[in-house]
C-alpha cells in the first residue's frame, strides 16, 4: 500500500503559504515604495533603497537563531510560530502609517516576528517526519511545503499591484498583514496534528543555559553592531553594512564555539551543517537580487507594454502601471535622474521624468503629457514562485523516479545540482544585456522569464534540501537552534545581495555585474564538490 503524507502537512503548508503571502507582498513593493518619488513613496535613491532592503532582509533571517533557541529550550514551537506571525502581521499593517517612526518600529516587528515564526514551523514539520513511516518521504515532505511558500509568494503580487496602483501602497501593505493573521488561524486550526510534535528536547551535560548564550551572543552582537555603524568611513561600503556585518561575528562565533565544544557523536554532523551554511551565503546573495537588481532591470530594462488586446483585462485585474511623459520627449541623463536632499536628507528637487522611458524607442514614445499601459513591476516577483509552484511536481516526480530505479542522488548531491544550475542562472542574464545591447533598447520579458526559470531550478534542488538536511542531521535537543543557522547563512547571504546591488550603477556595461555573480557562484560550486565525499559519508553514518 502506498504510503501517505502526515496529516499535518497540509496544514503547515497553509499555514506557511499565507505567511509568505504576506512577507513577499511587502517585500515585493518595499524597494519600489522607497524608491517611488510620484505616487507617495519614499523617493529614496536606488543605492540607499538597496542598502536598506539589503540590511532588512539580512536582519529578517538572522533573528531564526534566537527564535530556534528559546524554542527548543523555553517557549516550544507552537508558542513560538503564533507569537512570531501575529507580530509580523501587526508590522506589515504598521507600514501603512505614514512617517519614518512608524516605518522602523514595524520593520522591526517584521524582522522579531520572522525569528519566531520561520525556523520553528520548518523544524515542527520535521519532527513530523521522524516518525518511522514517514521518514523516507521527508525530502519531498519538504518540497511540497517549499511549494506552498511559492503559492504564497506568486499570488500576492497580483494583489500587490492591484491594491498599490488602484487604492494606496498602505492598502497592500494591509492585506499583508490580514494574509499573516490567516497563516496563525490556520496553523491552530490544524493544531492537533502536530502537538505530539512539540517537544523541548532535554539538555546534555556541558550544553549553556539559555541566558549564557544570550549573553556571550547577543549581548555583543549589539555592542559590535553599534561600533560598526558609528566608526568613521566604511568598512564593508555603508553603515548598516558595517554593523551588520560585525553584529553578526559573535552569533556565528557561538556556531563555531558549539561545534568545538561538541562530543564525539555531535561533532561530525555539526561540522557538516556549518560547512553548508558557509557555502550557502553565496546562493543567497545571488537570489536575493530579484528584490533589487533584477526588479531594477524588469522595472527601467525590460519591454512591459501591454499589448492592446489585452489591455482591457489586465486594467481590470489591477495588473497594470500608467506611466506619462510629463518633461519632454528627450530622455534625462543618469545624473538628471538623482534626488537632490538637504543637509538633513529630505528630498528638496525630485523629477518626475519615468526611469522607464529612458530607453524606449523613440516611436513609442508618447507626447508629452500623454501616457503609456504597462505591466506592473511587481509582478515580475511573481515569476520565480510561479516556476516553483510548476516545477516542484515535476522535481519531486523525477526524484522519486530515481528513486523506484535505485538512482536517486544523496541530498548533498542535489545541494551541488542546485549551485551549479544557479550558476547558469546569471548567464542568462549576461545573454540579455548583449541582447538588448547594455540597455540602449528594451529587453524582452523572456529573459528574465527564463533566468527566473534556471535558477528555481537550482532553488528546488538546493532549498528545500538544506532544511531536509538540517532536519537529519541535527542534534534534536539542537534542531531549531540549527535550523536558526541555516536562516543566519541566509541572513549574511541577503545582506551580501544588497552590497552586491548597491553596485549596480558602478557596471557601465551590466554584464559585467552578472559575470561577478556567476564567478562567485561557480566557485562555491566547486567547493562542494570538493566537500561532496565526505558530506555524503557523514549523512550515512547518521542513517539520514
Amino acid at each position: 500500500m502506498k504510503r501517505k503524507h502526515p496529516k499535518a502537512l497540509p496544514f503547515l503548508f497553509l499555514s506557511e503559504m499565507w505567511e509568505r503571502f504576506g512577507f513577499y507582498l511587502m517585500l515585493g513593493i518595499f524597494f519600489l515604495y522607497m524608491t517611488d518619488t510620484q505616487r507617495g513613496g519614499m523617493a529614496l535613491d536606488r543605492k540607499e533603497a538597496a542598502d536598506i532592503f539589503g540590511t532588512f532582509i539580512a536582519l529578517v533571517y538572522v533573528t531564526p537563531f534566537i527564535g530556534g533557541l528559546l524554542a527548543d529550550r523555553v517557549l516550544g514551537y507552537r508558542f513560538s510560530i503564533t507569537m512570531g506571525g501575529i507580530l509580523m502581521g501587526i508590522g506589515y499593517c504598521g507600514l501603512a502609517i505614514p512617517g519614518m517612526t512608524a516605518f522602523y518600529v514595524s520593520l522591526f516587528l517584521i524582522i522579531i516576528g520572522n525569528g519566531f515564526f520561520k525556523p520553528n514551523i520548518s523544524t515542527i514539520l520535521g519532527n513530523v517526519y521522524n516518525a518511522p513511516e514517514y521518514k523516507p518521504m521527508k525530502d519531498s515532505g519538504y518540497n511540497i511545503f517549499y511549494m506552498g511558500i511559492n503559492i504564497g509568494a506568486f499570488i500576492c503580487n497580483f494583489f500587490a499591484a492591484y491594491l498599490r496602483n488602484n487604492i494606496s501602497w498602505g492598502a497592500a501593505f494591509m492585506a499583508a498583514g490580514i494574509g499573516m493573521f490567516v497563516g496563525v488561524i490556520i496553523f491552530w486550526i490544524g493544531n492537533k496534528h502536530y502537538a505530539h510534535a512539540d517537544v523541548r528536547k532535554p539538555v546534555k551535560a556541558g550544553d549553556m543555559p539559555v541566558s549564557k548564550i544570550l549573553g556571550i551572543t547577543l549581548l555583543p552582537a549589539i555592542i559590535a553592531g553599534y561600533i560598526g555603524w558609528v566608526i568613521p568611513g566604511n568598512i564593508f561600503g555603508s553603515d548598516s553594512t558595517d554593523a551588520f556585518i560585525l553584529g553578526a561575528l559573535p552569533v556565528a562565533a557561538y556556531y563555531v564555539m558549539l561545534l568545538l565544544r561538541s562530543d564525539a557523536e555531535d561533532r561530525r554532523p555539526l561540522a557538516a551543517l556549518l560547512s553548508v551554511f558557509a557555502v550557502a551565503i553565496v546562493f543567497w546573495a545571488i537570489f536575493k537580487q530579484n528584490g533589487t537588481a533584477l526588479t531594477t532591470w524588469a522595472e527601467s530594462y525590460t519591454d512591459r507594454e501591454i499589448p492592446a488586446a489585452v489591455e482591457p483585462v489586465a486594467k481590470a485585474l489591477g495588473m497594470t502601471q500608467t506611466l506619462t511623459l510629463t518633461k519632454d520627449s528627450v530622455p534625462l541623463t543618469d545624473e538628471q535622474f538623482r534626488i537632490a536632499r538637504d543637509a538633513s536628507g529630505a528630498v528638496i528637487k525630485t523629477w518626475d521624468y519615468p526611469l522607464y522611458f529612458k530607453n524606449v524607442a523613440k516611436e513609442k514614445l508618447p507626447a508629452v503629457g500623454e501616457s503609456m499601459t504597462l505591466i506592473s513591476t511587481e509582478l515580475a516577483q511573481s515569476i520565480n514562485p510561479f516556476w516553483v509552484v510548476l516545477l516542484t511536481p515535476v522535481i519531486v516526480a523525477f526524484w522519486a523516479m530515481l528513486k523506484r530505479r535505485n538512482k536517486e542522488p544523496s541530498t548533498t548531491w542535489k545541494i551541488f545540482y542546485g549551485f551549479l544550475i544557479t550558476s547558469l542562472s546569471t548567464l542568462v542574464m549576461v545573454a540579455a544585456t548583449y541582447a538588448c545591447h547594455n540597455g540602449m533598447e528594451k529587453s524582452s520579458m523572456l529573459w528574465l522569464i527564463a533566468s527566473y526559470g534556471v535558477i528555481t531550478i537550482g532553488e528546488l534542488c538546493l532549498s528545500p534540501m538544506a532544511l531536509s538536511l538540517v532536519s537529519k542531521l541535527s542534534p534534536p535537543r539542537l534542531t531549531a537552534l540549527m535550523m536558526g543557522g541555516w536562516f543566519l547563512s541566509t541572513s549574511i547571504g541577503n545582506k551580501m545581495s544588497g552590497v552586491l546591488a548597491s553596485m549596480w550603477d558602478g557596471y557601465e556595461h551590466k554584464s559585467n555585474f552578472f559575470l561577478v555573480n556567476f564567478g562567485l557562484v561557480l566557485i562555491t560550486t566547486l567547493i562542494i564538490l570538493a566537500m561532496i565525499k565526505w558530506l555524503n559519508k557523514i549523512v550515512k553514518e547518521h542513517g539520514a
